[in-house]
């Protein structure tokens, strides 16, 4: 194990449960659907940092899955945060 790394890891889960944390609030606070969004993405993203190691070392699972299975959960999360930016706000927003 890499301690190194796994620090490096939890550093970067923590960074981007804390910017969710944040924009969560935004979305009480102010009722902002994209705000909801831009939360959901980055709990997907902050998760999908540290899944790969876990799937690996823990689950054994090839590299290669461990790897996809990561790489598709920070997609889910970064068109969560696309639709924040662009899909939610079309809605009553035109002209």
């Amino acid at each position: 194990m890499h301690v190194e790394l796994v620090i490096a890891k939890l550093i970067t889960m923590l960074l981007g449960f804390m910017i969710a944390y944040q924009a969560y609030r935004g979305y009480r606070r102010n009722g902002s659907q994209p705000m909801f969004y831009v939360a959901v993405g980055f709990v997907f993203i902050s998760f999908g940092a540290v899944i790969e190691g876990i799937l690996f070392d823990v689950i054994g699972l090839s590299l290669f899955d461990a790897g996809t299975v990561a790489t598709i959960i920070v997609a889910l999360g970064m068109l969560s945060v696309l639709y924040a930016l662009y899909g939610s706000d079309y809605r009553g927003n035109q002209g």
